[in-house]
Order: C-alpha cells, then structure tokens, then sequence
C-alpha cells in the first residue's frame, strides 16, 4: 500500500473555521474516490486516533477526512474543550459538505466513521443526514441514561455531575470562566476519566502536546443525557460495528445494533478499548473490516 500525505484544509461550520487533514488515495484516480469523514473519543484531537485511520482508508483508496471539532486542536471556536455533543453533530454535518464538494471526491459516495465517542455523533448526523451512505463504527461508545448510571457510579453520582455541570455553565455565563479538570489522571479524583490509563498519560501514544488532558466541567450535562440508542432505529443506511468484549460496554453496541433500521454487521474480535486506537492487530483489523464495508457499500 502506498503512504498518503495528508493536505490540510479549512472549513467553515457555523461561522467557526474548523482545521483538518485530508488524506486521498496515493495513486491518481482516473474518477473521484468514495470519501469517509473520520472522527474519534470524546476530548480527542484529530492526531489521537482519527488521523491513523483516516490514512489507513486513503491507503486502502477512500479519500478520508479527520479533523478538530470546534474549540479543540487546531480548529477555532471557544470556550475550548468543551464536550458538546449537539456541537459536534453539526461539525460532522459541515465537514460532509465539504469533503462531499471536494473535486477529488465522489460527493455521491459519502460514508461516515466513528470511534469511540464519536460513534454517537457520527450516528446523530447519519440519522438525518441523507449524503451519508453508510456508517461504520469502531469501538463504538454508545450510551443513554441507564448505561450511564452502570458507567459512572449510580444514578446518585451521575446526578452529582450534572449538577456540578450546571453550576460551572452558570459560572461560565456569568463570568467567562471556564472550570476544568484533567480528562484523565491517576491521582486527581476530579479527573472525568480517573483512573492510569497508558494510553493518554504515555507521550508515545496518546498524551501528545496537541492534546491538553482537559475537560470542561460544564460538558457534564450534556454528555450525560444525550441518548444514541435512541437513534439507532432512524438509521437506515449500511452499517457496521466493530468491537470486543474486552472494549468499553458492548451490552450498548449490542443494544444499538438490534435497533438498527438497515442493513447491519456487527464483528466482534479482540482487544481493549484502547487497543482500538493505537495498537496492533486492532487497527488493522478494524481497518480492514470498515474498508470492506465501505468497498461494498460506497459503490
């Protein structure tokens, strides 16, 4: 397979200039390639995970978009690094019509992959937008309030949070102040994540300098009640998922996928939540799997 070399390009989204990395198939096509807009976890910069399977797929003859959701990375937009799920679905929406208009691209052949996280998000915006042919998702968190209470300690503590959410938004509002927290650490009990977890505290893998572990208090509320089972039924389009046992709560992939309103695939193999992100055979495995199912469905 021949290495892509990603072009950066800039699109508008609702007056913010998002920033992303374009990957296009390395030998020159004599028609427009079927393009696939990538995005990964929650908090995540495009160079996490989204840029690693975004070249996968241009390798593999998709044109592939990633890019950095407003007030993330490299894209503009404040307060920063806020977990905004209703932001982030019109961020994909906008990000489709720009890879959907690109010449290098068939905008008749438009598919759409999540990982993690944004297995939600890109759900969201396949279930009501139509130039999108086919899902695929990788690791797929999926969640509504009953796995959220299994996830974050109880309906007491999810409750807690929201609280502690809507007081930080009031803060915000009143005085521009935005409180946050490590996405992820080993001794701060603050953290929104925890617990030692290598993939985003080691620099060799995730816990790169375009990545600042930070989580805006005030995005509680609103990834706490947002419910992507509940979209499943709306979705008609092709879709695949991708995940194992040892990932984070396969009973909501399990439950997403019986409610799917199309034709579906669910492969289950190997591997931790985080494997999925950065290390073999995961990648390639799951790679592999979305760029048949795209091959087959992107025609």
């Amino acid at each position: 397979m021949t290495r892509t070399t990603p072009v950066k390009v800039t699109f508008d989204s609702d007056g913010v200039t998002l920033t992303g990395n374009l990957y296009l198939p390395g030998t020159a096509a004599a028609t427009p390639a079927p393009g696939v807009v990538v995005a990964g976890t929650w908090t995540s910069v495009k160079e996490l995970m989204a840029d690693r399977y975004a070249e996968r797929l241009a390798e593999r003859g998709h044109a592939a978009l990633s890019f950095d959701f407003t007030g993330f990375g490299e894209s503009g937009g404040t307060p920063r690094d806020v977990e905004n799920p209703a932001r982030k679905v019109r961020d994909i929406h906008r990000a489709v019509t720009f890879l959907a208009a690109h010449p290098a691209v068939d905008g008749d052949r438009i598919g759409a992959l999540g990982i993690c996280a944004a297995a939600m998000y890109m759900s969201d915006n396949t279930a009501h937008d139509p130039r999108v042919r086919s899902l695929a998702l990788v690791a797929p968190w999926l969640h509504d309030a009953a796995i959220c209470e299994d996830a974050y300690g109880g309906a007491a503590a999810v409750a807690e949070r929201i609280k502690t959410g809507r007081e930080a938004r009031s803060r915000y509002d009143e005085t521009g102040e935005v409180d946050y927290v490590p996405v992820v650490s080993a001794t701060d009990d603050r953290a929104a994540m925890p617990y030692d977890i290598d993939f985003y505290l080691n620099p060799e893998r995730g816990g790169i300098p375009a990545w600042p572990n930070r989580f805006a208090v005030m995005s509680w509320p609103d990834w706490l009640t947002y419910d992507s089972i509940a979209l499943a039924p709306l979705i008609d389009r092709p879709t695949l998922l991708v995940h194992s046992e040892d990932a984070a709560i396969p009973d909501g992939a399990r439950r997403f996928y019986a409610g799917l309103a199309g034709p579906k695939d669910i492969f289950w193999t190997q591997g931790t939540q985080f494997d999925f992100y950065d290390q073999e055979p995961q990648v390639t495995v799951a790679v592999d799997a979305v760029a048949a199912h795209f091959g087959r469905t992107l025609r």
